[in-house]
């Protein structure tokens, strides 16, 4: 048993370093769903942020509190009213919005103060602050609905809320707000904490929700045909975003994916949807690969995009050094300048600095990836895994069921990464045809 455990936790310990040297002293803004608290699910959330934490990682937790102010109403014969998917904050639901954030706001800092044997924050010391860092203003009256006491961000206390997390403490954010007359103003967590992430440029804003993310086909019930997607670029998001009905739930898909696109626009470079459902869902999301539900990711289009035929010299400048030495086998100018459109690189101030390309196989439901290079000058920085997802991307809308990579070299790189090693005979009739027995290239397929 002992060996087993060692070794499976050594390889995966391993791979899980490099995501923790990389989020250290990065800031996250957590959005946790008041839904999730009602599910029970804080104790095992605590546990996990405070792991975050203890890695380096400066978290802003923002709670929201619909189920439990919903609870508050319906105890006092009162019934919830919402227009546009925002309540309408009367006199009895702004008391009841208090009484339930203070409530919960003592329920989270117990939870991090949790510190028994034994247990993942054994020895931990989680300082959690709270305060008055969002000013803000009224809804109004919209379309004819006066919105009383709910309210919009005006201004995040950024300086303050730096300091805070300068300290080593979490910041906790109720969703509330207060004008410079000191009144209260109910707000949405969504937005506080979509205002909050854009306001500190914060380098992740997860949402912890009753959704699992959005689907490939949002539009479709759940299958094995119609998974998570795990990454949209911003311009995908937004085309997505465009074509969904307005969210008024929070089930509704476009519901969280309005604040992840709006997040990203501001800049804060990645934005995530994840299910509160799932135990450990942000350390799956944070520190694997693939993650747990969606990101929402900003990649500026001039330097992720599919190849022009001017490109072609820069690929072959790229790959060559790599033809040379084995790693790929040699691909001459007219190949690939015929089949520059296949190919998808990674260019900075007009230099290309990672490709790859996808030859589909339609009858056989897949596609090749071949020529996955990424220049020394940037080996380390994500590129190679940026092009593995356009890739993934490309071959999804060609309606392909998986890809695959012949390497001699990179085996190990590509496993990680989702692939499974199968035999040559596994390929494609038209591929197997070209396939080089004397070079012994291993076959690696991700399913998509």
């Amino acid at each position: 048993m002992t060996s087993v455990f060692n070794f499976t936790f050594v390889p995966w310990f391993r791979s899980v370093a490099p995501y923790i040297h990389k989020f250290r002293n990065q800031t996250f803004v957590v959005a946790l769903a008041g839904e999730a608290i009602a599910a029970g699910k804080l104790p095992h959330l605590a546990q996990d942020l405070a792991m975050i934490q203890s890695m380096g990682v400066k978290l802003v937790l923002v709670h929201g509190f619909r189920p439990q102010v919903n609870e508050q109403l319906r105890a006092k014969g009162h019934a919830p009213k919402y227009a546009n998917g925002i309540r309408i904050t009367d006199e009895v639901a702004l008391d009841c919005a208090q009484e339930a954030a203070g409530q919960l706001r003592y329920e989270i800092e117990a939870a991090f103060s949790q510190g028994l044997p034994n247990t993942p924050m054994a020895g931990a010391t989680i300082r959690v602050i709270s305060g008055n860092f969002i000013t803000a203003r009224p809804v109004g009256i919209v379309d004819g609905i006066d919105f009383q006491h709910s309210g919009l961000v005006r201004k995040v206390d950024t300086g303050g809320i730096t300091r805070v997390l300068d300290m080593g403490a979490m910041l906790l954010l109720s969703p509330f707000g207060f004008s410079p007359t000191g009144e209260a103003f109910n707000l949405t967590m969504e937005e506080v904490a979509t205002s909050v992430a854009s306001a500190l440029q914060a380098d992740k804003l997860i949402f912890l929700t009753e959704v699992p993310g959005i689907r490939m086909r949002p539009g479709e019930p759940e299958s094995e045909d119609n998974p998570i997607d795990t990454e949209l670029p911003l311009a995908v998001a937004e085309k997505l975003l465009a074509d969904l009905p307005a969210a008024n739930r929070p089930t509704d898909t476009a519901f969280y994916l309005q604040h992840c696109v709006k997040a990203c626009k501001s800049g804060v470079e990645r934005s995530h949807i994840i299910p509160f459902a799932v135990d450990g869902a942000i350390l799956l999301e944070v520190y694997v690969h693939d993650g747990i539900g969606t990101m929402v990711v900003d990649e500026k289009l001039e330097s992720l995009r599919e190849a022009l035929v001017d490109d072609v010299g820069g690929i072959l400048q790229l790959i060559e050094p790599f033809e040379k030495d084995g790693t790929l086998v040699k691909r001459s100018r007219t190949e690939i300048e015929r089949d520059a459109d296949l190919y998808t690189v990674v260019e900075h101030d007009g230099v290309i600095f990672a490709c790859a390309a996808l030859y589909p196989y339609p009858e056989a439901h897949t596609g090749e990836m071949a020529a996955l290079t990424v220049s020394p000058q940037v080996q380390g920085q994500g590129d190679g895994e940026k092009v593995l997802k356009r890739i993934e991307q490309r071959a999804r809308a060609a309606g392909l069921h998986s890809i695959f990579v012949l390497t001699t070299r990179t085996m190990h790189w590509f496993i990680k990464r989702g692939f499974e090693q199968v035999d040559p005979e596994w390929l494609p009739e038209a591929r197997k045809r070209k396939y080089n027995w004397d070079r012994k290239s291993q076959v690696l397929v991700k399913k998509l």
